[in-house]
């Protein structure tokens, strides 16, 4: 599963299930008031709540908190009360979304099929994700419904694992895709995590469907700071980041299209609580979001958080009313 390799963004890792002990006093710091009363009007906004309350579930990275912040000003906009619930990773908030301690989750269809795949199957059972999107939201479905969630929708917006170099070697060699890397017989240092020797998403996955010459794994981090310079320095050849990454402009890199499909289909798609808010109302408020929502999008709102320092309240806030998806 792509996810495995971002170590950088603990919340997409799958790793074991916590304790229901753990849970409970991990959410109950998470922010004040605890999960197991959703009250109207607690931190919502909208239509004075008559549709009663929703809380949405983000995970600890920019790009979860803001459509976090999206979906709550939709369904805030269509009449809910609305308050946002920050937990760590995944490991928190899928147990809290199947107990209905909140109700909306951004997520990645591959990754979540894969996590509820090992949640069910253990950690070697037979992967389910593939880069077919439509193939792998039903084999998501088939997980999801028996823990009372309810899969939506997902739209063309995706963040998968990514591979970049600079513009000027793109250029020397005529890079435009991964095949063309192989086909360069370049020898590349790749910098990553210190899992991608092992995934096959990473460096197995470059040299047996690409053909790419991998002299060595930089484990600098994925899409970090310092991978990204190495890169830029030419310590590096290549760099493994994600398909929104936001400041690959400012180090002069390049992604290379992953034209024979190695990575997953990570798009982005809302996952609720059946019981708590499966109904055609809120599926119609987000699906609002997801039917505009592109991966070029994504980046942009990144980068006002990350670059700009904007606030992920006031990034969506806009975007929404630059797309006419929210009311006067």
């Amino acid at each position: 599963m792509s996810r495995t390799v971002r170590t950088s963004r603990g919340t997409r890792v799958a790793g074991a299930a916590l304790t229901v002990a753990a849970l409970t006093a991990a959410l109950g710091g998470c922010g004040g008031e605890s999960l197991e009363s959703k009250e109207a009007g607690s931190g919502g906004s909208g239509d004075g709540g008559k549709k009663g309350s929703l809380v949405i579930g983000s995970a600890g990275f920019t790009e979860s908190a803001l459509l976090a912040q999206l979906y709550s000003q939709l369904l805030a906009d269509a009449g809910y009360s609305t308050s946002i619930k920050t937990l760590k990773n995944r490991e928190l908030y899928e147990p809290a979304l199947e107990k209905g301690q909140i109700d909306v989750v951004p997520e990645y269809a591959a990754t979540l099929a894969e996590f509820l795949n090992g949640k069910r199957n253990g950690p070697k059972a037979k992967p389910v994700a593939s880069s077919d999107l439509a193939k792998t939201v039903e084999a998501l479905k088939k997980l999801a419904e028996p823990q009372g969630l309810k899969v939506l929708p997902a739209g063309d917006a995706v963040d998968q694992n990514a591979f970049a170099v600079t513009k000027a070697f793109a250029a020397k060699h005529d890079l435009k895709t991964l095949s063309d890397l192989g086909k360069s017989q370049q020898k590349i240092r790749l910098a990553a995590g210190d899992e991608c020797d092992i995934r096959p998403f990473c460096r197995p996955g470059l040299e047996k469907t690409y053909g790419i010459d991998i002299t060595a794994v930089d484990p600098k981090g994925v899409g970090t700071t310092p991978a990204k310079q190495a890169v830029k320095d030419g310590t590096d050849q290549l760099v493994l980041t994600t398909t929104t990454d936001a400041t690959l402009e400012d180090f002069g890199l390049v992604l290379l299209e992953d034209d024979k499909g190695l990575q997953n289909a990570d798009n982005v798609l809302p996952v609720v609580n059946a019981k708590e808010a499966g109904g055609a109302d809120v599926e119609a408020a987000l699906d609002k979001l997801t039917k505009v929502l592109t991966t070029e999008d994504l980046i942009e709102l990144n980068r006002k958080v990350d670059a700009e320092r904007q606030k992920p309240v006031d990034v969506a806030g806009e975007y929404l009313k630059s797309k006419g998806l929210m009311g006067e």
